[in-house]
């Protein structure tokens, strides 16, 4: 599924070897979706806010990133281990559509599927993961490994590494495909309108999440 950001790249590296790879966002793209997004259900008190969407190389919004809880940020191995450990969890909306061709009729795009809401929760948890003790000069090769690893995990829900978790959609529980890592846990299930969901976090446990369609879109902002 090969989409591009509309909300722009990663911020650059900070001084002292951190990053903080989720600007402010802007609700325009979110606005554009033609499908409903999802977040985390109103038992979440915590902040909430906006990151990016998605288009498709024919412009049309394709997913999209809302979290909730403490903005991540990519942390070396220099930062003490004695910091507050960042809580967060950020709910990945994903259309659900058959393969289409592109509106120029030049190619056309990948269906998606539960996998690809996995595969994109997967690869977000790894933005903002910097393994203990490695030296920034390596990441960049770590992260490649570790994409490609998120991607054939993605494309085999069915294999040891996930096990089943039922987690409320709009109040009605439904099965999602969960995994964790050192790293942090990833999820990725369907709902009953239209979209897939994956989700992704540290320090807060999936197993007392709920998602949930949300009204405004706004309140995100």
């Amino acid at each position: 599924m090969e989409t591009t950001s509309q909300a722009g790249a990663q911020a650059p590296a900070a001084e002292g070897g951190q990053r903080f790879p989720f600007a402010r966002r802007t609700v325009d793209g979110y606005l554009l979706a033609p499908f409903p997004w999802y977040g985390l259900d109103e038992a979440f008190t915590g902040p909430r806010w906006l990151m990016q969407v998605g288009t498709s190389a024919d412009g049309f919004v394709e997913h999209g990133s809302t979290g909730h809880g403490d903005e991540p940020s990519v942390r070396n191995e220099q930062v003490s281990g004695d910091e507050p450990k960042e809580k967060f969890a950020v709910v990945v909306t994903v259309a659900a559509h058959p393969v289409r061709r592109l509106a120029d009729g030049t190619g056309q795009l990948e269906a998606t599927s539960v996998s690809s809401a996995a595969w994109l929760a997967g690869v977000g948890l790894l933005s903002v993961t910097w393994p203990t003790q490695m030296d920034h000069t390596l990441r960049d090769d770590w992260l490649e490994q570790q994409t490609e690893t998120a991607w054939v995990l993605a494309d085999d829900l069915t294999g040891s590494a996930w096990s089943m978790l039922s987690l409320p959609v709009d109040g009605v529980p439904m099965p999602f495909h969960y995994r964790e890592s050192e790293f942090g846990w990833v999820l990725a299930g369907s709902t009953r309108e239209g979209v897939h969901v994956g989700a992704y976090g540290r320090g807060m446990s999936a197993y007392g999440l709920g998602f949930a369609m949300i009204k405004d879109i706004n309140a995100y902002a």
